[in-house]
């Protein structure tokens, strides 16, 4: 036993022996040079020149700098479900109002359908976004946001609120101009979308959740997108998509490039729930611009028509058609006196080109021609049975005439802002409805501003007089200043409906 603890003993001071050995002889210089953090490499940084000529890691704060006081904060008062305000649910209603994290878009989404016969009125306020676009106070904004509101206000970066007037409208490219009474305000210029390329950098700036002023920062994730939102039959959907955060609240607000140009409006986000999901689109600027411009120098858009229907071309269809492209618009028919038709185009013809623009679908087509106005001249290029032909077209207007649809903007019509036809003794027997004055459209003006009227109202009393024509109707309006009351029927619906509004001198 006392051997067995000598060596147990041995060993023991041998195995410490052994182990600060291995501690001293390997220990490594634990000495560090600190670097301060400004002078460390950046890696994998995206890199931009800056001002000066430099190459720098990506930031943002200059153009957000440059931006921020051009984009506007809207608040919208509506006043729904009276009798004499009857509203049409509109599919962008949750993308800006208080109940933001509602179901948004798509098949499984419900919206509050309220019909003429329901009544009981209450206020809503939503909010949105505006882009101020010129030095005098015009604002572009969605048409959604401001549609039908009673009272509009905009509050500036600074804090500064201002009353808002409608300046007009265009609900087929969701788009409003609006003007507020301030003037040398900070205004974002217009850039062309057209060279806007996919994997560019892009912030959008609003006040998404009522967050004033809020900047993300994403790429154009694609071109062109058609996502079936918009509620008109002449709808043009050509959306610019990113992934830069947009959120109800957002809506109206800029999409910009890194050197602060506008490329587009933020209207729209695909989200199973509201809120964002990495799929925002913005209306191009190119559009943008062209309808600003009309409504502020004509009151409403003058749109270029082509006289045709028209479907996207892909491998399957052009299987189907025996078609030697798998890529453009296919003819499908085209209207008896339509500008394409007079210019020798076909059914059956692709469209392939438009000037020097190369067309790939519908959503391609719509954009071009909605950039341009009757008695505007492109050069169509076509696939004609496997062979290139071109030809020169000239846009018409809705009426068929390939000029500016000019208006007198004295007229009470104009106003108005309606187009309204006579309903005689036939077509109201069809419709069941009395005979009167039927809205045919709704563009600009006070009934679109002042009322939720709705296209198909028959109207049959004025201020208490019968009316069948339009010249009793002009008669009846003719120098009125102030109250209005309008008496009538919906064919689809029962009973009859009146709508208030003024007339300024």
């Amino acid at each position: 036993m006392k051997k067995i603890a000598q060596l147990f003993i041995v060993a023991f001071i041998a195995s410490v022996i052994t182990s600060f050995g291995f501690i001293f002889f390997n220990q490594e210089d634990k000495t560090y040079t600190i670097k301060h953090i400004d002078s460390a490499p950046v890696v994998g940084a995206a890199y931009t020149v800056n001002h000066n000529g430099e190459v720098v890691p990506l930031q943002f704060t200059d153009v957000s700098k440059k931006v921020m006081d051009a984009v506007v904060h809207i608040k919208s008062t509506h006043i729904q479900g009276s009798q004499s305000r009857q509203k049409v649910p509109s599919p962008f209603r949750d993308f800006f109002n208080d109940n933001m994290l509602k179901d948004f878009f798509g098949p499984h989404f419900k919206f509050e359908q309220r019909t003429p016969q329901q009544r009981g009125p209450y206020t809503r306020v939503g909010t949105g976004s505006g882009v101020i676009i010129s030095s005098g106070g015009y604002i572009v904004t969605n048409n959604h946001v401001i549609d039908g509101a009673e009272d509009i206000e905009v509050s500036l970066h600074d804090n500064r609120v201002y009353k808002a007037k409608v300046i007009g409208t265009d609900p087929t490219t969701d788009l409003a101009v609006i003007q507020i009474k301030e003037r040398k305000l900070a205004h974002v210029p217009f850039v062309n979308s057209d060279d806007v390329e996919i994997g560019e950098w892009v912030l959008a700036v609003g006040n998404p959740f009522n967050l004033n002023s809020t900047v993300t920062a994403g790429i154009v994730s694609a071109k062109g997108r058609n996502i079936n939102i918009l509620q008109s039959q002449s709808a043009i959907e050509s959306f610019i998509q990113t992934d830069a955060a947009i959120n109800p609240g957002n809506s109206g607000g800029a999409l910009v490039n890194l050197k602060g140009g506008l490329i587009g409006i933020n209207t729209a986000i695909a989200s199973p729930t509201g809120s964002y999901s990495g799929y925002g689109f913005a209306i191009p600027s190119n559009i943008v611009s062209k309808v600003v411009e009309d409504i502020i120098e004509y009151g409403f858009v003058q749109r270029g028509y082509m006289g045709i229907t028209i479907r996207s071309v892909d491998g399957n269809f052009a299987k189907e058609k025996d078609l030697d492209v798998t890529e453009g618009v296919y003819v499908d028919s085209l209207m008896t006196k339509s500008s394409a038709k007079e210019a020798g185009l076909q059914k059956g013809d692709v469209i392939v080109k438009v000037n020097k623009n190369k067309i790939k679908t519908s959503s391609d087509l719509l954009e071009i021609i909605g950039q341009h106005r009757p008695g505007d001249q492109l050069l169509v290029g076509v696939n004609r049975l496997g062979k290139d032909k071109e030809f020169e077209i000239t846009l018409k207007n809705e009426q068929g005439e390939s000029k500016i649809n000019s208006i007198n903007q004295k007229d009470i019509l104009y106003k108005l802002g309606a187009e309204i036809i006579e309903v005689d003794k036939e077509k109201a027997s069809k419709l069941d409805v009395p005979t009167g004055l039927m809205i045919r459209k709704l563009n600009s003006g006070i009934l679109r501003s002042q009322t939720n009227i709705k296209e198909g109202f028959v109207i049959t009393h004025v201020n208490g007089k019968r009316v069948e024509s339009l010249k009793e109707l002009k008669t009846i309006l003719k120098g009125k200043s102030g109250g209005v009351m309008l008496k009538g029927v919906y064919p689809d619906y029962p009973g009859q409906y009146y709508y208030a509004f003024g007339i300024d001198e």
